[in-house]
């Protein structure tokens, strides 16, 4: 299936091979016609390849800012996940843990590498979803999950999925107070945690944020897996995950459920203020889910796909978990750091389990790019036949190394588009048609209906920024509201331009291809004497520069010109620090000009990021207006943070 040929270029961008193009789920414009013509059918259509126990009465129906898919249908999205695959592809290997502790043998001791088919992992939900039962979790209960990514993650979600029970998952990174706020919005009843985790190198003892978390919370019972050993305090309201599953059936009738009925609660992180708690349902998260992996990643039975996002963020629950699963494929999770213990370990990983179709984040990118090829080189990538990049506008500097170094220029580089709230993706090229272009993230998803609105709700021009909004019958994944919070999901979403627009708060422009560009957030706009600037615009320009491997462009207040930028910059190179701040200067001028011109340029190490590998832009803002940095405990790197402030003052 891998062909060796390099994609063909015409006009600045690139287009499948026709092999790629014979051998692709996707391969025809047609699909965008049929998209257009009535998306209420389309997506009928497509629903009905899923596992129904009851079809639906009605397809779409819409009370803004409310509105239902797939109405009266009912399912469980776990038949189609795992019951569905039994019969022709039990023995077929579903997921692969790879543990970041170095361990060559195929055991299931929990240091070890573990491998579940279809089969096996049908089973441990099964046996996990019967526990809980036990413990008294019903239909609509929700169940917090607290874990690092091992298989009981995606299985206690599964689990979950299978009674009804709705889970909220909490990124094992995050602090406890963190914890507890989700669990107290939610009032969960269960939390499922860890003894511990691995993280390069270190043990991180995940029980004791549990605990600080569980304070103040309605949590009756806390399930613990035994991952790392370490000691840990046991109540008597904790239970250790092989006690309670040893013992339980491996049969598990999937509960009933309705397409609008929830799935799970999943938290958005802000600047200030309680984070939003978004709601997805069954239904229309199963059918978007199920296609946008099938036709985006081109999902084959020989495949191996490799999402590098923790369960912790939309990108995990879609795409390194329901996504293949629906799909019937094989994919990979990984516990640790990219870059440990070398710095080509995900490379290892890739060569080592076949990887074929691999989606990560720009930071990745950009980190792999910084410790140079040597390390690529040492490994045979060749089995990889399609790239993504996930959770930020990707620079064209790191799109070109990413295409080119890793991919040899015959991969194509699926840029993508999409938030927690939408539940899947929803821009992008597909790999069977193309085009890719660096820095755009591509055609909206057949069956979207995407516009570029200027603030007065009108039509921007090509090439003409302005906000990016969806338009009805939008995505059947879309968020069905914020929990508890009608307001919140009302201002948020469905004010600016009236109840019947989505409003992403992206900044976005359409060049004359249609393919579509996404700037950054429309709060990240800096208005430089009346001149407005994105912050991902001045990134990507200073990106091109050739020793920059990251940057991040922040706007503080300015007496004169209202606000001004400021950018930090981390190079590969060891100039002098005032050389690359002049080149950068230099840089933004050529780029975009003398507007754009920052006040001033830092040299720093390295920039606060999550754990997921997004750059807070928040926290480097909050330096200069002398604000409270907030919680630093989501940082992967808070120690960067007094770093900088050294640097600037």
């Amino acid at each position: 299936m891998n062909k060796k040929s390099k994609l063909e270029k015409r006009q600045g961008v690139y287009y499948p091979t026709k092999e790629f193009k014979k051998q692709a789920w996707i391969n025809n414009k047609s699909i965008y016609k049929k998209g257009a013509w009535s998306s209420k059918r389309f997506w009928d259509k497509l629903a009905r390849d899923l596992v129904w126990i009851k079809k639906w009465r009605r397809t779409f129906v819409h009370k803004p800012p409310y509105f239902k898919w797939f109405v009266d249908g009912q399912l469980n999205i776990t038949e189609s996940a795992l019951d569905r695959h039994l019969e022709k592809r039990r023995n077929k290997v579903a997921l692969i843990s790879e543990p970041e502790p170095i361990e060559e043998n195929l055991s299931v001791d929990r240091q070890g590498q573990r491998v579940f088919t279809y089969y096996e992992l049908s089973r441990e939900v099964n046996k996990f979803a019967n526990a809980l039962k036990k413990m008294g979790v019903r239909k609509g209960d929700r169940v917090g999950i607290y874990l690092p990514m091992i298989p009981e993650a995606i299985i206690s979600m599964l689990a979950c999925a299978r009674i009804g029970a709705v889970h909220v998952v909490v990124f094992s990174a995050f602090s406890s107070n963190a914890l507890k706020i989700r669990l107290q919005d939610t009032k969960a009843k269960v939390l499922i945690t860890a003894d511990g985790y691995f993280r390069r190198g270190n043990v991180i003892d995940l029980k004791k944020s549990a605990d600080a978390g569980l304070k103040q919370t309605e949590v009756e019972r806390v399930v613990v897996v035994k991952r790392t050993g370490n000691k840990v305090k046991m109540s008597k309201k904790d239970f250790w995950w092989d006690d309670l599953i040893k013992d339980q059936s491996d049969v598990c009738e999937p509960t009933v459920m309705d397409s609008e009925d929830m799935l799970f609660i999943l938290y958005t992180s802000g600047s200030t203020g309680k984070p939003k708690g978004c709601v997805h349902v069954c239904g229309g998260y199963a059918v978007q889910a199920y296609y946008t992996a099938k036709w985006i990643f081109d999902l084959k039975i020989s495949d191996v796909f490799w999402s590098t996002a923790d369960i912790g963020w939309i990108t995990g629950h879609t795409y390194s978990c329901y996504g293949p699963l629906l799909n019937g494929a094989t994919f990979v999770i990984y516990e640790g750091s990219p870059d440990y213990p070398e710095p080509d370990r995900w490379c290892k990983i890739i060569e080592k389990y076949g990887v074929s179709v691999f989606y990560t984040a720009p930071t990745a990118v950009r980190m792999f790019e910084k410790y140079g090829k040597k390390f690529v080189e040492k490994h045979n990538l060749n089995i990889l036949r399609i790239l993504g990049s996930v959770g930020e506008p990707i620079d064209e500097a790191a799109w070109n190394w990413y295409f080119k170094e890793i991919g040899k220029g015959r991969c194509p580089l699926v840029d993508t588009w999409w938030q927690t709230e939408t539940g899947g993706i929803l821009i992008t090229s597909l790999p069977g048609i193309g085009p890719f272009k660096p820095c755009f993230t591509g055609i909206p998803f057949p069956g979207m209906r995407f516009d570029v609105l200027d603030d007065k709700g009108k039509r921007c021009l090509a090439n003409k920024e302005g906000n990016l909004v969806l338009r009805p019958p939008f995505a059947p994944g879309l968020l069905r509201g914020v929990y508890k919070n009608h307001k919140k999901y009302l201002k948020t979403y469905w004010t600016d331009y009236g109840k019947k627009i989505y409003f992403t708060s992206d900044r976005a422009y359409r060049d004359e291809k249609g393919l579509i560009r996404i700037v950054g957030r429309a709060d990240d706009v800096i208005k430089v004497a009346g001149h407005r600037l994105t912050t991902g615009e001045l990134e990507s320009a200073i990106s091109l520069h050739p020793d920059i491997t990251e940057c991040a462009v922040i706007g503080i207040a300015d007496e004169i010109k209202g606000e001004v930028p400021i950018a930090f910059v981390v190079s590969k190179n060891k100039k002098a620090k005032g050389v690359i701040e002049k080149e950068v200067v230099v840089q933004l001028r050529k780029e975009i000009g003398p507007i754009a011109k920052p006040k001033q340029v830092y040299l720093v190490s390295d920039l606060p990021k999550t754990r997921s590998g997004k750059i807070m832009r928040r926290v480097l803002r909050k330096l200069f207006t002398g604000e409270d940095l907030g919680d630093l405990s989501t940082l992967a790197n808070a120690g960067i943070v007094d770093n900088i402030k050294k640097i600037i003052k």
